[in-house]
């Protein structure tokens, strides 16, 4: 199948991860030129949720392997089951066949397969995603980037392993950590950040159609007014904001409200100083009327 930017443009549109022109340009070079997709922007833009979405519109695997402060090459690459190989020892003790079982302990039966490994060996072009990279130290991100290079892995019982398929590849960063320009330089480079009203409108109307365009609005306006005017521990995430939507329909609430915001604001904050800031906000009054005139004028 031949991927163009307008097939690409309709899967994206079909799947309901509504994606700008950048968004559909990085994604299409990434895959054209067989490059890894670097994405970076706050937590809760989407930037999983496209790796998943790239997943869905080529119907492959999704292979993710989620990054975290101590993360090393023997838990993303390979495993050796341990448990197993004594247990086949213990089984084989005193028998004629000890010495041969104990020389096949190190084989293909024995390997478990961790995230970059199994990505290598698949069968079919599955989608890599490495998430949140910026967790990781500097050690690992070398070692990473050493398997981007030409996809092989060297397992010193076994030798080298290519990869069968090269995966398609999409890191994803929150930017906790500053990444090496070595990985950069191998990737394409995409940003994004929080979408406009209009956009989380649009997102709100797919993913929730039965908030209704008309307090679908009033959310992302209310919501962007958050985000841009108040100083948060955490932005809401689209999906919170998809969450509080949700949770309005669910209240029957029709048109939204400072009172009706305040009542269900543990949906888009999630820090307690967080809620104590919305109030404060509250207390000079308007926040909604507010919203929806800066969103007007933005």
């Amino acid at each position: 199948m031949e991927i163009t930017l307008e097939w690409l443009r309709a899967a994206f549109e079909r799947d309901g991860y509504v994606a700008g022109e950048d968004v559909l340009v990085a994604v299409y070079l990434a895959l054209r030129l067989h490059k890894p997709l670097l994405v970076e922007g706050a937590p809760g833009v989407g930037k999983t949720e496209l790796g998943k979405a790239l997943a869905r519109i080529l119907d492959t695997e999704l292979i993710r392997l989620q990054c975290y402060e101590g993360l090393d090459e023997n838990k993303a690459l390979y495993e050796w089951n341990y448990q197993r190989q004594l247990l086949r020892i213990q089984l084989a003790r005193g028998t004629a066949d000890e010495d041969a079982i104990e020389s096949g302990l190190f084989s293909e039966t024995y390997l478990l397969e961790r995230p970059l490994l199994k990505a290598i060996r698949a069968e079919r072009t599955p989608v890599l995603l490495i998430d949140e990279v910026d967790k990781t130290d500097e050690e690992f991100e070398a070692f990473l980037f050493e398997v981007l290079s030409d996809f092989t892995v060297s397992v010193p019982e076994l030798g080298t392993l290519r990869a069968r398929q090269v995966p398609v590849v999409v890191l994803t960063s929150n930017g906790e950590r500053e990444l090496s320009d070595g990985l950069r330089r191998r990737c394409v480079y995409l940003y994004i950040d929080f979408p406009s009203v209009e956009k989380e409108v649009e997102i709100i109307c797919f993913r929730a159609p039965e908030v209704g365009e008309a307090l679908a609005r009033e959310i992302a306006e209310v919501v962007h007014h958050l985000r841009s005017q108040l100083e948060l521990a955490k932005k809401p995430s689209i999906a919170e904001t998809l969450d509080w939507a949700r949770a309005l329909v669910a209240l029957d609430v029709d048109r939204l409200t400072d009172a009706q915001l305040l009542r269900t604001a543990g949906f888009l904050l999630k820090h307690r100083d967080d809620l104590e800031t919305l109030r404060e906000e509250a207390r000079q009054g308007g926040i909604v009327h507010r919203a929806r005139g800066g969103a007007a004028g933005a």
